[in-house]
């Protein structure tokens, strides 16, 4: 008798998790891609001040997103480190397996959430829930705006358009919209306080929002090289070539 297949159904929670992943991954690319590539020779806005002399940075954030209905559909925290040139660790924990969404990164179990890394050759996506890890060259992820500012010899300025956005919330905003029809998202605005980013809004062209809220932000702290790396773990699936 023919031995019947059966396919194990995901969690319904797991479905939704691709979306506010992605967002998360073009919020890093965002903040990394402006913080490698805008130059404050010929302006001098809060977003030039914030990135004048940065070189590292560790910050924890919180997440929210919402639908174009408004409607929330996950929350997640996690922590944000930059290492110039070119490298990053992005890592996000949904709200219910980091404490409610108040704990770092480090406070959620080991075996959830997702991280993005970029190592200066390749960009690394990990979905712990799925088991999976997605890599891409950085030079092949050049064509995905703004991940292709990621390598460092663009000027942001000519990919995107940045405008004042007044005051709001004891917040100094700025709106960022990306001058191609490449990108994967309608606009980003940065809220500044104090000289130092505390908040981002994201839209994408499907009218979903992220909100996220930077805290307790390290300017030019210790990142070693050994966090911006990544090896796959032993018996996930992994999806596309690395460049050696």
């Amino acid at each position: 008798m023919a031995r019947a297949k059966y396919w194990r159904r995901r969690r319904p929670e797991v479905e939704l998790r691709p979306a506010c992943a992605r967002l998360s991954a073009l919020f890093a690319a965002v903040v990394v891609s402006l913080a490698f590539n805008c130059s404050a020779q010929d302006t001098n806005t809060a977003l030039d001040t914030w990135l004048a002399g940065l070189k590292s940075l560790r910050t924890q954030f919180t997440q929210t997103t919402k639908d174009s209905q408004g409607h929330q559909t996950g929350q997640a925290s996690g922590e944000l480190l930059v290492l110039r040139p070119g490298r990053f660790r992005w890592e996000s924990h949904d709200a219910a397996d980091a404490a409610g969404g108040s704990a770092p990164a480090s406070a959620a179990t080991a075996d959830s959430g997702q991280v993005l890394i970029a190592d200066g050759r390749n960009v690394w996506f990990y979905d712990r829930d799925l088991q999976q890890v997605t890599v891409r060259p950085v030079d092949a992820a050049l064509s995905a705006t703004p991940i292709m500012l990621l390598s460092g010899g663009a000027d942001v300025r000519k990919a995107f358009e940045i405008s004042d956005a007044g005051t709001k919330d004891g917040l100094a905003w700025l709106r960022i919209k990306p001058r191609g029809g490449e990108a994967d998202f309608r606009q980003a605005v940065l809220g500044f306080a104090g000289g130092e980013l505390r908040q981002m809004i994201l839209e994408d062209k499907l009218g979903q929002a992220s909100t996220l809220t930077f805290s307790h932000s390290q300017r030019n702290a210790a990142v070693t090289s050994a966090e911006v790396s990544f090896t796959p773990p032993k018996g996930v699936d992994v999806l596309g070539t690395a460049s050696k």
